[in-house]
């Protein structure tokens, strides 16, 4: 089978993800995006894999300077304000 990829963005983007490493041939792109509807979004955006150095944000977090403070963050009812028209 022959497929033929007219968009110009699709191709640069499949360019991009075999440059970055992250797949080895046009083949296994496909598969990963027909196998894992979710990682057809993300062939559109970026990839799926956390720079190195960047923290999830589950991990962001559990090691937040707040953690273990008890901080309330409850407003007081706003009841509006007096106007003369």
């Amino acid at each position: 089978m022959q497929l033929e990829i007219k968009s110009p963005e699709l191709e640069a983007l499949i360019a991009k993800r075999l440059e970055s490493g992250a797949y080895q041939s046009i083949e296994e792109i496909l598969l990963q995006a027909l196998n894992d509807p979710s990682s057809i979004r993300q062939l559109g955006g970026s990839s799926n894999r956390r720079q190195s150095g960047r923290k999830s944000l589950a991990a962001l977090f559990a090691d937040s300077p707040f953690k273990g403070l008890d901080l309330s963050f409850e407003r007081e009812e706003d009841i509006g304000r007096d106007l003369r028209l």
